[in-house]
């Protein structure tokens, strides 16, 4: 019983007593004699005085969980003249293209992120535009998208060195292309916009409660440049005061900022050190997440630690997702894979759970025959020793087996961020 319970049943029992009881005044203590003896004096009521005291508790509110967002992300989607005959090759028709069974094995890998990324190596410029599938004059079918949205991909960087192969029109009929497909599908495309305030209008995502800003940019364009007249703009590597307010200004209006930058030298597994210094930067100006592409080879990743001691991470190079090359070097690329983790307590977001799946690009002999995909956990030595690489015979640097698989990857991938299994 509480406190003022107690007092309530004490008062009862009180008046009881005055009531009911005859006893004389030495039996009544706390009465005098003096008013025992004048009984016809009117006696003034008792009062008595209590104090409620009334205790305000206040209840923190819980704190919000954690909130993770799954993340995979894939180098160049590089759609040369092979790879579009062999989605034509699997077509009902024959002349249409069918990309999807040369993705197939890794499907399950896309679908299973709750976000996924990729580098549309190849324009994609529509209808009425000549397929192409040659150094400098890429434009892949309009399929392509198509297949790779069903695929389970979310997120397509466009920022690359082959943006201007079909000139400004081509490009400008490729926003209209990437546009349409907004429309369509809930995805993003970034890296290449109609005008300055396009441009400035940066692409946030929102995943699981998580908000994700998204930004992209290129090394070069294969010696091309945006005419003077047009309005289309292009982020460029050089253009550091660009890319250090775009991801302060990211920062502010998203949980987590992800920038795509497609740099380095071809066909080296070497890092540059002016790429590795830009990617420092681009950490510490609040950069979560780089994903590098260009090389067409796997390169190495590592954490970057900011000045306040906090942490980002970079994938110099994912290398080739699909490609039609005929070097081994370029047969293998890096799916890269982490997580988002925003912090329920304090809203900072963390990269955790690191990890990279290498995937092999594999054809057999004859003109690029049955191009096709396979994570390294399906990948076998009977596939590596009957690879159609072309002037690969054993003994030379061009030789392909599973030894140069594994070599590669452990020279390039850090033993703790490879996921073989």
């Amino acid at each position: 019983m509480n406190h003022i319970g107690k007092l309530a049943a004490g008062l009862t029992l009180f008046s009881v007593l005055l009531i009911g009881c005859s006893c004389s005044a030495k039996d009544r203590p706390g009465i005098g004699l003096e008013s025992i003896s004048q009984p016809e004096q009117e006696t003034a009521p008792v009062t008595l005085a209590t104090t409620t005291t009334v205790i305000t508790t206040t209840t923190e509110p819980p704190v919000p969980p954690d909130i993770t967002v799954n993340m995979l992300a894939v180098g160049d989607n590089l759609v040369q003249t092979y790879v579009y005959l062999a989605a034509q090759a699997q077509s009902m028709d024959g002349v249409s293209y069918n990309f999807l069974p040369l993705y197939e094995n890794i499907r399950s890998y896309v679908e299973a992120a709750d976000v996924a990324v990729i580098n549309q190596e190849t324009l994609i410029c529509g209808e009425g535009w000549e397929i192409s599938g040659s150094n400098f004059n890429f434009n892949s079918p309009p399929q392509l998208g198509e297949d790779m949205v069903n695929l389970g991909f979310d997120v397509f960087t466009l920022a690359n060195n082959h943006m201007l192969d079909k000139t400004i029109n081509g490009l400008s009929a490729s926003l209209d292309y990437w546009d349409g497909m907004m429309q369509k599908y809930p995805i993003l495309a970034v890296g290449a916009y109609r005008d300055e305030a396009d441009q400035n209008r940066i692409r946030v995502q929102e995943v699981n409660g998580m908000t994700i800003a998204y930004l992209a940019y290129t090394e070069h364009m294969n010696m091309y440049q945006v005419p003077a007249d047009s309005p289309i703009k292009i982020g460029l590597t050089s253009d550091e005061a660009l890319i250090e307010r775009q991801i302060k200004e990211a920062k502010e209006i998203a949980d987590a900022v992800v920038v795509a930058a497609h740099w380095g030298a071809e066909d080296t597994h070497v890092v540059r050190p002016d790429v590795q210094e830009l990617a420092h930067k681009m950490i510490n100006w609040g950069a979560d997440v780089i994903l590098g592409s260009h090389p067409h080879t796997a390169q190495t990743m590592e954490y970057v630690e900011r000045d306040d001691g906090t942490m980002g991470f970079v994938y110099y190079s994912l290398g080739n997702f699909i490609s039609a090359q005929t070097d081994n070097f370029n047969m293998i690329g890096e799916m890269g894979t982490y997580d988002l983790v925003k912090d329920g307590a304090t809203g900072k977001v963390s990269v955790l759970n690191v990890g990279c799946i290498p995937v092999i690009t594999h054809y057999d002999n004859g003109q690029f025959a049955n191009l096709r995909l396979y994570p390294y956990n399906m990948y076998t030595p009977e596939l590596a020793a009957s690879h159609g690489l072309p002037y690969a015979p054993m003994g030379t640097a061009k030789a392909f087996n599973m030894d140069v698989v594994n070599q590669i990857i452990n020279a390039n991938i850090p033993q703790e961020f490879q996921r073989l299994s």
